[in-house]
């Protein structure tokens, strides 16, 4: 049985945590609800109707939320030359090849997302596969580039990577909670769209199973599969 603390027991008689709401008005409780005294994250998470043990039904890929996330990303890029000069103009927070590669390996681990041009990747792969893990640069998530520089200023416009995990069910980030309300919503809709997109063809039957959204120390509020503008 779940236990809740005293502050997520009042915040609940506010509403019936078992009711499915219309994405306008989940946004606009989970807003109410962010009352801590920081800008809270305003989170979806997403259950698929996917077997996540097969290959053939993986979901994972990215979309750019029109009104960001609200977050400063710390980007860091494995490249040369003019590539290395594009990252740097582009805003990327640190650029490098085999300096960079060695400052990674002594501990440094200061940033939220690697980025990287494709004749990089197999000296990254051989000196930081583990260490890097999931922060990897991938061409699925949009982090291995030939355009190093666009894709940098998508990730800090705003581009969120999504995928499922062992249990079928995505996690990600749809803005704050200072967001004003219709651009959380637009925010929700359109990463909706993008994981409906993503539905393999493979997939058999209810795709979006649940969607629950979430601020930081708020409790979930679930949204109707049937009343959102992604529907599978």
């Amino acid at each position: 049985m779940q236990h809740h603390g005293k502050r997520i027991r009042a915040l609940l008689k506010d509403f019936d945590d078992k009711q499915q709401f219309a994405p306008s008005e989940a946004v606009a409780l989970v807003k109410k609800h962010a009352n801590a005294k920081f800008n809270e994250t305003v989170e979806a998470h997403i259950r698929l109707g996917i077997d996540p043990k097969k290959s053939d039904q993986n979901v994972r890929g990215t979309v750019l939320l029109p009104h960001g996330t609200g977050r400063v990303v710390r980007v860091i890029a494995f490249a040369k030359g003019d590539k290395a000069k594009e990252a740097k103009e582009a805003g990327a927070d640190l650029v490098g090849d085999q300096d960079l590669i060695d400052k990674v390996k002594g501990g440094f681990a200061d940033f939220d997302v690697a980025v990287a041009t494709p004749d990089m990747m197999a000296q990254l792969g051989k000196e930081l596969g583990r260490i890097l893990a999931t922060k990897m640069p991938n061409p699925k998530a949009g982090t291995v580039s030939p355009n190093i520089g666009p894709a940098i200023r998508d990730i800090r416009a705003g581009k969120v990577e999504f995928r499922i995990d062992k249990a079928g069910i995505i996690h990600t980030i749809v803005g704050k909670a200072s967001f004003e309300q219709e651009q959380l919503v637009e925010n929700l809709t359109t990463l909706l769209d993008a994981i409906v997109r993503a539905k393999p063809p493979a997939a058999k039957g209810n795709y979006l199973r649940s969607v629950t959204l979430t601020s930081t120390m708020g409790p979930g509020v679930k949204l109707d599969p049937n009343r959102v503008k992604a529907t599978a």
